[in-house]
């Protein structure tokens, strides 16, 4: 019997998918791939299902993640088909709200953006301390500082008593950052953003932000369809689908 014929060893998987040979046993073991039994030696035996296990893992992982395609697989091997289509129903609700949270925040942030630091002036008093931005915005303080950190926000510092002080750009800047990271843009693609903000007064570089962020999740969308289309396939093909 020639290799490509054999029932497949943990090495030719772990060659498939790019993995170790201890990570397909580690795979068997976390029930992501279906139970081995064993040789008179000891060895695992594998079989085509082993492979095919493999294969939808892998589909599901993109759009999924690997957390919840770990679980899928394990509840697909511990005979529970509904707990499978339940978490991957969960994934695609979860993106339906991700993009709902996008379209809110982009009219949000085109807002913010068009808003002259005259308009958002945060009171009539003058400029305000990091507790007052916070509280006005509903953010922690650490939030304003790990920003700063990361250079988005520049508060000036008062002369007499050292603290900062936020003017009506910095509290626009704030609520900017915080409407991005609610949609869950990373820090460093925000600075860009900000800096085109601060230099030409237009909002491209958010629209391109935006735009960005819609194309994510239409790719991520796709996975998901390609990874549910290769579950249904692994459950037809083991009987699963129609015994359920």
């Amino acid at each position: 019997m020639s290799r490509t014929d054999a029932a497949p060893r943990p090495v030719d998987l772990a060659r498939m998918a790019g993995v170790s040979t201890q990570q397909i046993r580690n795979y068997v073991d976390a029930g992501i791939l279906p139970p081995a039994t064993r040789t008179p030696a000891g060895y695992r035996r594998l079989d085509d299902r082993h492979r095919r296990a493999l294969v939808t893992y892998r589909a599901l992982m993109p759009g999924y993640g690997a957390e919840t395609a770990r679980a899928v697989m394990r509840a697909v091997h511990d005979e529970d088909v509904p707990l499978a289509l339940t978490l991957v129903n969960a994934g695609h609700a979860a993106l339906h709200d991700q993009r709902l949270s996008l379209e809110a925040a982009s009219k949000a942030l085109e807002a913010v953006a068009e808003q002259t630091p005259d308009a958002s002036a945060p009171s009539r008093s003058g400029p305000l301390r990091i507790g007052e931005v916070a509280a006005r915005l509903g953010l922690r303080t650490s939030a304003l500082r790990v920003w700063e950190s990361a250079g988005l926000l520049r508060p000036r510092r008062d002369r007499s008593t050292g603290y900062r002080v936020y003017g009506p750009a910095d509290v626009r800047d704030a609520r900017m950052v915080d409407l991005l990271r609610q949609v869950r843009y990373p820090l460093p693609q925000i600075r860009p953003v900000l800096d085109g903000l601060r230099r030409t007064g237009g909002s491209e570089a958010l629209r391109t932000v935006i735009t960005r962020r819609q194309k994510e999740l239409a790719q991520r969308a796709t996975a998901m369809l390609e990874g549910s289309c290769r579950l249904h396939h692994y459950l037809t093909e083991n009987g699963s689908a129609e015994d359920r």
